[in-house]
């Protein structure tokens, strides 16, 4: 599939821009609280009642059924725009909703994605436990079938929106016996169940992005079950899979942004007169419009329900080598400017852990290695 914009398209583009330049908030995003949560909502119930929440939900799920090349349109523009870019229901979005369009049963579809949609219920991810990061599969947290309920013990970290999720989604293992790809489950986890224990952990750069989950004996119903019992693995590749799809692209997209912002601003100050400064600025210009027809090829190359295949992985660690190179150059441009807190020195220091999350750099490069360039384990 080729994005080939067209008179349909450019119509396209002008009611998305215009709609975005009214809409889009003004104010700043809070940095924490109920505040960020309050708006974050009104962000999400602003899209919804303009018709632009779900872009790439069917219309049978409540969402717009737009076409590959207008989404693609659509988070162009909401980068042109500088909508917010970080929201509590980015893994609602990203991950919950696409599962449970591609795996879920009619009634769980029927309940939940219409309270995404309509931005009252934030979703957490519950994936990673302190023994189990880059190596999922051996996660330990452990659901037993009691009547028609599970019984969930054990922890998770580095819970992506814990604080704010109303559901998470949350992998347990419900056959320790099975080998450990085995025998695990994907879950609707709601975040306000008795047992449920949340603990904030506030990053480095002052924002609480994590928190730690503490489960003890939290019941579940098993109507909760996404798919069916033991075969959790499954549906976690769908989880993932979502990934590859146009639901990131204002990430990628918004670094051409940065890097151009920083021109001008290396433009203003002077820096722009030093090679150095300079050329770093040309390398991070080449280095964006790679990242973004990297980005078109992912989301072309995306089929409904496939698997994520290693160029995911490759260009996963390209992003977030380009994300931390830019974030370091910024820092170098406002000079002295970095002592006092803003924007630019908050973003360097959460992207310290670009290279961490999701699955260590390290173990995204043995993928390439292995999976790409077939080298020996």
């Amino acid at each position: 599939m080729k994005l080939i914009p067209d008179a349909d398209s450019a119509r396209f583009r002008e009611e998305a821009r215009t709609w975005l330049e009214e809409n889009v908030p003004r104010e700043p995003r809070p940095s924490g609280g109920e505040a960020l949560k309050e708006f974050d909502q009104e962000w999400q119930r602003r899209q919804f009642a303009g018709g632009w929440a779900g872009i790439d939900w069917d219309v049978e799920y409540g969402g717009r059924g737009l076409s590959l090349l207008e989404q693609v349109v659509w988070y162009e523009e909401l980068v042109r725009a500088g909508a917010p870019r970080e929201s509590v229901f980015a893994v609602a979005f990203g991950h919950a909703g696409p599962t449970l369009i591609m795996r879920g049963n009619e009634q769980q579809k029927e309940f939940y994605l219409p309270r995404i949609l309509r931005g009252e219920t934030p979703w957490s991810q519950g994936f990673s436990e302190p023994g189990s990061g880059s190596d999922l599969a051996s996660l330990s947290t452990r659901a037993v079938v009691d009547g028609d309920e599970l019984v969930v013990t054990g922890s998770k970290i580095w819970t992506s929106y814990g604080e704010y999720g109303d559901y998470g989604e949350v992998l347990v293992r419900t056959n320790p016996e099975a080998q450990k790809h085995k025998g695990i489950t994907w879950l609707i986890m709601p975040m306000h169940l008795p047992g449920i224990d949340i603990r904030p952990i506030r990053s480095i750069d002052g924002f609480p992005h994590n928190c730690e989950v503490f489960y003890d004996e939290v019941r579940v119903p098993l109507a909760n079950v996404v798919d069916r019992v033991d075969n959790g693995w499954s549906v976690a590749m769908s989880t993932l899979s979502a990934e590859r799809g146009p639901g990131f692209l204002d990430h990628r997209l918004s670094y051409i942004r940065a890097v151009d912002d920083l021109i001008e601003v290396a433009r203003d100050n002077g820096r722009l007169r030093d090679p150095a400064i300079a050329d770093r600025l040309a390398q991070a210009r080449a280095a964006t419009a790679a990242l973004r027809s990297m980005a078109y090829y992912q989301v072309t190359s995306t089929t409904k329900g496939a698997q994520p295949g290693p160029e995911t992985t490759a260009i996963r660690t390209f992003f977030v080598q380009v994300q931390q190179e830019v974030a370091r150059l910024a820092l170098d441009i406002v000079d002295t400017a970095v002592l006092e807190w803003s924007h630019t020195t908050r973003e360097w220091l959460a992207d310290f852990s670009a290279t961490i999350a999701g699955g260590t750099i390290d173990i995204q490069r043995n993928v390439i290695g292995e999976r790409v360039m077939g080298l020996p384990r």
